[in-house]
């Protein structure tokens, strides 16, 4: 790791460089590229979200994604970190702070008044940065 990884957001050209870090970010399922393809064109043409690539060196080592809506609860917008993953690599660097300072920024840039999100592997990751557990996350497959 010779150089700082730059943050920005991501562009239609990062498509087939950022697939594998998808890959190694999922384990409940099997990314399917074509799948990857339609919802990565959609994502960055959408206002709501943020995709955030680092990129060190020419190489994407890193990426979030994130949705900010509207709600009643809250009393304002919310953002939701839905992904993040960093090469393991560049963990351990503060790069995945990196990631979601950047998000939150955005997200308070755009009225967010409450970052959240789910995990089941990096708990003290999030700690570490601020949050706060808060409730449990439950799914059904449709």
């Amino acid at each position: 790791m010779s150089t700082v990884p730059t943050i920005r957001e991501v562009t239609s050209s990062d498509a087939k460089a950022l697939l594998p870090l998808v890959q190694e970010l999922v384990t409940s399922f099997r990314v399917v590229p074509e799948s990857y393809q339609v919802s990565f064109h959609r994502l960055v043409q959408n206002h709501s979200a943020l995709v955030l690539v680092a990129e060190s060196e020419g190489e994407l080592v890193g990426y979030s994604l994130g949705f900010i809506h509207d709600t009643f609860y809250a009393n304002g917008p919310v953002s939701w970190l839905e992904e993040i993953m960093v090469n393991p690599a560049h963990r351990r660097s503060g790069l995945g702070g990196r990631l979601v300072k950047a998000f939150e920024a955005w997200s308070q840039e755009n009225g967010a008044v409450l970052s959240a999100l789910a995990t089941r592997r990096a708990s003290e990751f999030y700690e570490s940065i601020g949050y706060e557990e808060s409730a449990s996350y439950y799914r059904r497959l449709l």
